[in-house]
């Protein structure tokens, strides 16, 4: 049975049941699999005839173990998927030789956090019921998580969802589409900060234990090993269908909390050929920074046209942080610590020649995102949102060099998602898909809060039916 450890090395060994409950360790640090399943080329090979779910069956059952029997989890599968409106769930589109545009925006919410939140949302229906039991969702979102998050969960009766937004750092569509469910168990926040704010609001909830017991509270960000778990799939689906196992693949990921990387990286560590994970960041650009010089020192951050990057804090890097140093917690607990009190650590020349073997990494300016955005219209009659031009602006520059092996790069959210700054670059403005038709005429209800702890408790405490 698949068994799960802590990144800060203090806490017992959980299954996948336990982990998706739980979200964050108790001890701070954050769940990974206590060994790398193994595909073999054969069995990868066999994936390009079958479907996106069943592929994603195979994919993610090594990581579940016996949570869910072989039919329950195919039928989870099979109903998370069924509210996409692409038959391929995650379809490929062709740019220019050895390029391709990954397009995962055609869930529900319009972002790649559907690919992952609908499956959660599917187990968590399943393990609570078996268990009997109600659960609180808080989650920090930089535009997408939050929605995500929503979607997942407005029917259920077993969970109240508390997301925290940054206030006037979302687009419009993003905020609207959190703030006008109209459903009593959905709770939007809108935070006085920045994300980094919202992200250590939740962080510090799930350190108060006895909150923590007292609301039941479990978390749907990316620190959920099962948000990084369900991610690993494209991967696989997206480079099959282009020649891996044949053939080594390259992608290129806009990213600024690093889970959406990090299922890549696992992808390879489970045995697909991916010759490099390119980072793609904009101006708040700390994982760049990291990898070209070893320090990760935080700076102010900055408000850009591609709100859902504006991090310098990324969760996950703390995942990767643990395969550096091959478990070596001490040294976590210790990067986790002057990270939080100075705002800076080192990595070892050693890690840093790990981090660089299977990473590359590229900035860009916000003249260079909106010259992309209307570049990739010009050329390719493809309109993206700014974060897919992060992307693809950094995959171009990586392809000057070297185009010799395919790249793929990851197209995160739906341009309507971003109308303003799309229609600024190319004068077109993006139509939201049908089921948002009334979008502006929805009546939006949210709560301006502070960035407060004490305050942003009571709240969730006064609201929640655990």
């Amino acid at each position: 049975m698949m068994q799960y450890v802590s990144t800060r090395g203090q806490e017992e060994e959980l299954s996948f049941q336990e982990v998706l409950l739980s979200g964050l360790a108790r001890d701070g640090g954050l769940y990974l699999p206590k060994i790398w399943p193994r595909l073999s080329d054969d069995h990868i090979s066999s994936f390009e005839r079958l479907s996106y779910q069943d592929i994603a069956f195979h994919v993610m059952k090594p990581f579940t173990g016996d949570a869910f029997s072989d039919d329950e989890f195919k039928l989870m599968i099979d109903t998370a998927y069924s509210s996409f409106d692409h038959e391929a769930i995650c379809p490929l589109v062709k740019l220019s030789k050895n390029h391709f545009l990954l397009e995962l925006f055609h869930g529900p919410t319009l972002a790649f956090k559907d690919v992952a939140m609908q499956l959660i949302g599917q187990m968590f229906e399943n393990v609570l019921r078996k268990r009997n039991i109600r659960a609180t969702i808080v989650a920090a979102t930089s535009g997408d998580t939050g929605s995500a998050a929503m979607a997942a969960f407005e029917k259920s009766d077993l969970v109240d969802v508390f997301i925290l937004f940054p206030k006037g750092r979302v687009s419009d569509v993003q905020q609207r589409q959190m703030t006008t469910w109209g459903r009593s168990n959905i709770h939007a926040l809108a935070v006085e900060g920045n994300f980094d704010d919202c992200q250590s609001l939740v962080k510090q909830m799930f350190n108060d234990h006895q909150f923590r017991d007292t609301i039941k509270l479990t978390g749907v960000n990316s620190i959920n090993w099962a948000r990084i778990m369900s991610q690993i799939v494209y991967y696989f689906t997206s480079a099959v269908s282009i020649g891996a196992p044949k053939c080594n693949i390259n992608f290129t990921v806009p990213t600024g909390n690093f889970g959406d990387i990090f299922a890549g990286y696992v992808a390879k560590k489970m045995g697909l050929p991916i010759d490099k994970l390119v980072i793609a960041s904009n101006q708040n650009d700390i994982l760049h920074r990291t990898l070209v010089t070893g320090e990760y020192r935080k700076r102010d951050l900055k408000q850009t046209i591609s709100p859902s990057m504006d991090i310098q804090v990324a969760s996950n890097f703390e995942r990767l942080l643990f395969e550096l140093y091959d478990g070596q917690v001490n040294f976590i607990k210790k990067a986790m610590h002057e990270l939080a009190q100075e705002g800076v650590f080192k990595l070892s020349l050693e890690a840093l020649n790990i981090f660089r073997d299977d990473f590359l990494s590229g900035t860009t300016s916000e003249e260079m995102t909106s010259e992309t955005i209307k570049k990739t219209l010009h050329e390719f009659g493809e309109l993206v949102c700014p974060h897919n031009s992060v992307g693809l602006a950094v995959a171009n520059g990586f392809r000057k060099i070297n185009d010799s092996v395919s790249m793929i790069t990851l197209a995160t959210a739906h341009p309507s998602k971003f109308p303003g700054s799309v229609k600024a670059c190319t004068g077109v403005t993006p139509m939201l898909p049908e089921r948002y038709h009334d979008l502006y005429s929805r009546e939006e209800v949210f709560l301006s809060v502070k960035n407060d702890f004490r305050e942003i408790k009571e709240i969730i405490a006064e609201r929640t039916s655990v």
